[in-house]
């Protein structure tokens, strides 16, 4: 016994020679390339951290050091062995969920918009760069290939003589970058050139070369005075419109008016009150927030589309919840002929995609062409404005909303009548009780519990149905006399995208406001919908 169990290799014994097994050469060849490839990455990632901080953002700068750090060290240090499945998805939680949701919030305590999309020092040097050409002084030009490279000809008037002059510029190498050329006199270019000058390029060929044009300053020979381009054909000295001052301002040459940053409006103040465009993005608190309660002009709408939003998103769950319940009732009756077809006809609704319904639904609501107004005419002697009164274009919403959602409810609550026991019904008509009996004590009650956590996220859904809304309406009809436009079937998410996007000024950091009050919204109803789960598996 002793012998046959000595003769036996230990689990002990076995991971031992294992352990003392040579490595793989594919082995061998990922240890000797593991630390070359991780500099290489290491090199990759530093320098993706110097362009970002090169260009001025020192906060992404910042971010993406911190986000290459941690990766490097999970996956790098093998004490952190467990973390390296987790890793993945907790940063790409951080950078596609948390990050936008951050950066969104903090965009709504900014001026942020068309007018004030740049920072204070942007748009300083704007400013500072904005130039006008001297008009008697410009100089027309012509440019010629010389081999590989180029000559630049101006073609002007000399400063010393009066006369008509010709300068020719050494051959050039057009490049992206700024260049400053020493133009010759015509009559002092050592002759024969180099290569014959050619016939000057079309203006399509002078074109392709603008940008690397705009980079050359041109200095004459006995002259101060530097040549910048000015246009197609032609070069000659600018004059700055502004002028910086040592406390941050600019000066206007033209008038000589002073303009101060005013950090609590975001723009270039004058002495006499004028605002200079373009402004800079500045914080601005709580401003866009007190908006929505304080400026009457905007709290109207905003209330009104608040309230429209929430009673749009709980009318299509109500209605579709009672048709959905109601088919799928029907539905369930065995003794129903046809049912399986029906039961495709109904879900059919929920096969189609959304867009295409609802663009079928705008052509049948059609007030001069749409099938539906020409039934209403034929029957009752009425063409209903859906598009025009809002009452009308929110009942059409409301219609094609619980149109699109009823196959949803109806399939869920086909599967819930499943699990209710069959007995409870035999035992209820044993006592004599009728359909609607068996409804509203037996069937509704077992039903509703576990559908209300779906009903809930039905409801949040609905509350952001931007498709439905952007394709039947579009927000129409406008509200009159508002100080942004908004419209009256328009809900939260809309209003936000045309506030941001559309016909309000582009207005993001109001925009980023409302969308951080939707979150709040939606992330309360997603509160509610795990508790009510939570009761419904208790």
């Amino acid at each position: 016994m002793n012998a046959a169990a000595s003769s036996t290799p230990s689990a002990a014994g076995f991971a031992k020679s294992y352990s003392t097994l040579p490595p793989s050469p594919l082995e061998r060849a990922t240890r000797m390339l593991r630390w070359p490839i991780t500099a290489v990455a290491a090199l990759a990632a530093l320098y993706t951290v110097f362009m970002i901080y090169s260009a001025g953002q020192t906060a992404w700068a910042a971010g993406v050091l911190l986000l290459f750090a941690s990766a490097f060290y999970v996956y790098v240090v093998n004490k952190q062995f467990a973390y390296r499945y987790l890793y993945p998805g907790v940063a790409g939680m951080l950078v596609f969920i948390a990050f936008p949701l951050v950066f969104t919030a903090q965009i709504g305590f900014t001026n942020y918009s068309s007018e004030h999309l740049l920072g204070e020092q942007r748009v300083r040097e704007y400013l500072l760069d904005q130039a006008d050409p001297i008009p008697d002084q410009l100089q027309r030009f012509t440019l010629h290939a010389d081999g590989a490279e180029f000559r630049l000809v101006l073609r002007g008037v000399d400063a010393e003589d009066g006369a008509a002059a010709q300068w020719i510029s050494p051959p050039l190498a057009l490049r992206d970058k700024p260049q400053t050329v020493e133009m010759i006199k015509a009559a002092d270019v050592p002759l024969p050139l180099a290569a014959p000058l050619q016939t000057a390029l079309p203006l399509n060929k002078l074109i392709e070369h603008r940008e690397a044009l705009m980079k050359l300053q041109l200095k004459l020979p006995g002259q101060e005075q530097v040549l910048q381009y000015v246009g197609v054909h032609e070069f000659g000295p600018v004059k700055r419109l502004w002028e910086a001052k040592a406390d941050g301002s600019v000066t206007r040459n033209l008038d000589g008016m002073t303009f101060t940053p005013d950090r609590k409006l975001g723009y270039f103040v004058g002495t006499d009150g004028e605002h200079m465009l373009p402004g800079f993005k500045v914080f601005v608190g709580a401003r866009n927030y007190a908006r929505m309660i304080f400026d009457a002009e905007f709290r109207a709408p905003f209330l009104s589309i608040f309230v429209w939003t929430v009673v749009f998103a709980a009318l299509t769950v109500v209605f579709s919840t009672i048709l959905g319940m109601l088919l799928a009732v029907l539905l369930n009756w065995e003794d129903l002929k046809g049912r399986t077809l029906y039961r495709t006809l109904v879900f059919l609704p929920y096969a189609v995609p959304g867009f295409i319904s609802i663009l079928v639904f705008k052509g049948l609501f059609n007030q001069n062409f749409g099938e539906i107004n020409a039934i209403l005419n034929a029957v009752f002697g009425v063409r209903p404005a859906w598009f025009a009164d809002p009452l009308l274009a929110k009942a059409m919403l409301v219609i094609v909303n619980v149109w699109l959602g009823y196959p949803y409810i109806m399939i869920l609550c086909s599967g819930l009548l499943k699990a209710i026991p069959s007995d409870l019904y035999e035992a209820s008509a044993l006592a004599g009780a009728g359909p609607l009996t068996n409804f509203f004590k037996i069937t509704a009650p077992l039903i509703i519990k576990p559908l209300a956590p779906l009903l809930v996220s039905a409801f949040a859904f609905n509350f952001n149905n931007f498709v439905l809304i952007s394709l039947l309406t579009d927000g129409r009809p406008d509200f009159l006399s508002t100080k942004i436009p908004a419209g009256q079937t328009d809900i939260l998410v809309s209003y936000t995208y045309r506030i941001a996007f559309r016909d309000s000024g582009t207005d993001f950091g109001l925009a980023a406001a409302i969308s951080t009050l939707i979150f709040l919204l939606v992330a309360a109803m997603s509160l509610v919908n795990l508790r009510l789960m939570r009761k419904a598996q208790a």
